[in-house]
């Protein structure tokens, strides 16, 4: 993922899930095409496979499991993932909370294969404690926030600026993005201004009248001139 970044999470909505869904993803990377905007897509699981395949962008998983490849029936292991043709993938969304041991088994996997993981922290204290385990990216998303109409950085934007500076004494090498109601290109240039390297957002785009238009609006908080390589290991 190369930063600043937006990064979109399809969830599991009906206007992002099979057809529809891969005219979305291609829709994206022509956007991403057009502005030099660094777009990372998360589709629905049953869709991974097929939209890696039809897009050039990075593709992440919405959620990855502690296990490994086997007799793991139901399961996502980090090998699956990859196969899929995923670049990454999600941890710990607020909507699919995974406990600190599994996270401490899954990360390094997952980094191990070249996987890239953005871990999501509900509060403050989750993403400092998750900035022990070194993810390459932290996302701070108060869930009471997600899929609202008043951004975090409007809402809470105390709690974004705390995140990053106690994300970086535990591990200054993560970098952090934050969501949660981000819908204009003010929250996106507020979130930067917050300290964040870019944003994890859904409801926003996906579920917009007119999701490329929004995308677009988006990507206009986005400081102008080529996006940047994020940390490597």
């Amino acid at each position: 993922m190369r930063i600043p970044a937006i990064v979109l999470n399809f969830k599991t909505y009906s206007e992002a899930l099979g057809k529809k869904g891969w005219d979305l993803a291609t829709r994206f990377a022509s956007v991403a095409d057009d502005t030099g905007a660094s777009i990372v897509l998360c589709p629905p699981t049953g869709d991974l496979a097929h939209v890696a395949k039809l897009v050039h962008i990075p593709v992440f998983a919405q959620h990855v499991d502690a296990v490994e490849a086997g007799p793991t029936t139901g399961w996502s292991p980090p090998e699956a993932l990859l196969e899929a043709g995923a670049a990454g993938t999600l941890i710990n969304h607020s909507e699919r909370k995974v406990a600190w041991e599994e996270m401490a088994k899954s990360i390094p996997r997952c980094q191990e294969l070249g996987l890239e993981v953005v871990a999501c922290a509900d509060d403050i204290s989750e993403a400092e404690t998750l900035a022990k385990l070194s993810p390459e990216y932290i996302a701070i998303e108060p869930p009471e926030l997600i899929g609202g109409e008043v951004s975090v950085t409007t809402a809470k934007p105390e709690v974004i600026s705390r995140a990053v500076d106690r994300i970086h004494a535990v591990n200054p090498k993560v970098v952090v993005l934050c969501g949660a109601g981000v819908r204009t290109r003010k929250d996106v240039a507020r979130a930067l201004e917050l300290g964040t390297s870019g944003v994890l957002l859904a409801t926003g785009v996906v579920k917009a009248k007119d999701p490329e238009g929004a995308l677009r609006n988006l990507i206009k908080g986005l400081p102008s001139g080529a996006p940047r390589p994020a940390r490597s290991r």
